[in-house]
């Protein structure tokens, strides 16, 4: 029986294993390697109970890194009342010279990591928000089948020398013109047809989704904020559900200034004595957030003005939000015409755009109220 206040072990986790090491408090005890146990729930609570009896009365702090195995181990210690740090591995400190990699190596890595408060955890969704993360996901994901089965077709027709000369592609009417198209040979007629069905099909599994999406985010415990930032131009029921699904609780940032570099809107910087140099943008955390700004702050090319839509989506909403709503179009909308005119970029114009948006987005955050619910952290 070892007697120590914190215990801290490290887990590198797999599908089906999970190797574990430890270390107690103080600079003479080195990390020990405790051994590898199966990536099941069952081990997982025999492995806790196993430290509790070894180390009777001390607080066990364990840590892994995130991965696409989830976040199943990291509830499944918090509901054991035990803390538990998610980390990210582009942020895991890495000699240069290391050429070894091994679980054992990467357990006791991280053991001795966070024994020495090396190891920064990410933010933790709630399962709730995790859930309405991949819903938002996955209707992303349906758009993207469409428009590559729809991409798929038209190359077929181009490559037949077939022309729609009609305006709107994809309307019913365009349907019907596919349906009338008959191919030389009987292989290329087969492919045709499957094609048109496929499209018409993901049309109908996007439609599902949509209205999924709408029920689901309408129960939400971020709807007010969801709600409340479509107040903003550019950002539609869509953008905003994607935005809040992969970004989570905003009121966790104290300056807006950590958010947009948490979202790696901000530029890189090497910079040495007098030598100021600003690079491209740093392009951390969450791609997808990104990718949603910056198609938003596209809208922010046209002269400010409250349209009948952005009117019916600020229905309802305190005077607040609105007047920072307006603040935001006329700020930035003011931005968009002064950078295009200097002759800049498009793609550093949206940037530009998007790193406010998302600041104007964190204000209009920080004045909605939430309903009192527990949140993982």
């Amino acid at each position: 029986m070892e007697n120590s206040s914190i215990v801290f072990i490290g887990m590198d986790t797999h599908k089906e294993s999970t190797d574990v090491s430890y270390a107690l408090e103080g600079h003479n005890n080195a990390p020990q390697h405790l051994g590898k146990f199966a990536s099941r729930k069952l081990a997982m609570q025999k492995l806790v109970r196993q430290l509790q009896s070894k180390f009777p009365g001390a607080s066990l702090h364990f840590c892994y890194e995130a991965g696409p195995c989830g976040y199943w181990l990291y509830r499944l210690l918090a509901s054991m009342n035990h803390r538990c740090y998610v980390v990210a591995p582009s942020l895991i400190p890495k000699k240069p010279g290391e050429r070894v990699k091994t679980d054992k190596r990467d357990s006791l890595k991280l053991t001795q990591l966070l024994k020495t408060g090396d190891l920064h955890p990410i933010y933790v969704p709630a399962e709730e928000d995790e859930a309405i993360r991949d819903l938002s996901r996955a209707r992303e994901a349906a758009m993207r089948d469409l428009n590559n089965t729809r991409y798929r077709l038209k190359a077929l027709l181009l490559r037949n020398h077939i022309n729609y000369k009609g305006t709107a592609n994809w309307s019913e009417k365009h349907l019907r013109w596919l349906a009338e198209i008959v191919l030389p040979h009987h292989a290329q007629q087969f492919v045709l047809q499957e094609m048109i069905y496929a499209i018409r099909e993901r049309i109908e599994r996007l439609g599902r989704l949509d209205n999924e999406l709408l029920c689901q985010v309408k129960q939400w415990r971020f709807y007010p904020v969801v709600r409340a930032i479509q107040a903003m131009r550019g950002v539609r029921l869509l953008v905003a559900v994607g935005v809040i699904a992969e970004l989570g609780d905003l009121t966790r940032f104290d300056h807006p200034a950590k958010l947009m570099s948490y979202v790696g809107l901000t530029p890189s910087e090497y910079s040495s004595g007098e030598n100021k140099r600003l690079g491209g943008l740093t392009k951390a955390g969450n791609s997808r957030a990104r990718r949603l700004l910056v198609e938003g702050a596209h809208a922010y090319r046209f002269y400010a003005k409250v349209s009948q839509e952005i009117q019916a989506r600020q229905e309802g909403l305190s005077k607040t939000v609105i007047d920072t709503a307006w603040r935001a179009q006329v700020r930035l909308c003011k931005r968009y015409r002064y950078m295009s005119q200097r002759g800049k970029n498009s793609n550093v114009i949206k940037a530009a755009i998007a790193r406010e948006m998302i600041a104007f987005i964190w204000s209009i955050a920080q004045e909605t109220k939430l309903p009192a619910t527990k949140v993982a952290v």
